[in-house]
């Protein structure tokens, strides 16, 4: 098992239940502490808003409706955090193209490299 989420607390935006299930797998083969889903951007801004998280991957698109706000609420609060989506680069909001995306479908490896560039060599934030 890796470490490099040993003892972290990650949100994951996400409104396709399969693919939550496969990368809430993922972050527990990584040593995730706890995974946190949430499937609507107003839900995953009350997340945000209510809770403490080490890093988070947000879909770009919820339902059809744009995760923005998330994106919006998880800098304010200043968690790292990567966007993951099926579209295309030029659909990337233009206030947030330096963020680290993760295109549909990913493997594992992608998944690892994204979080081991969002979080060196940081230590768990206290809960």
């Amino acid at each position: 098992m890796s470490s490099l989420l040993s003892g972290r607390r990650i949100l994951v935006v996400e409104d396709e239940m399969l693919i939550s299930l496969m990368i809430e797998d993922m972050l527990a083969d990584l040593g995730c502490e706890a995974v946190t889903l949430a499937t609507t951007a107003d839900g995953a801004v009350d997340l945000v808003d209510g809770q403490t998280f080490d890093a988070a991957l947000l879909d770009m698109n919820l339902n059809g409706a744009s995760s923005r706000m998330v994106a919006q609420a998880l800098q304010a609060h200043g968690v790292p955090f990567a966007i993951s989506t099926g579209n295309s680069a030029d659909d990337m909001w233009d206030d947030f193209r330096d963020r680290a995306v993760l295109r549909k479908p990913f493997q594992y490896g992608e998944l690892e490299r994204i979080l081991a560039r969002l979080l060196p060599h940081a230590e768990p934030r206290p809960h």
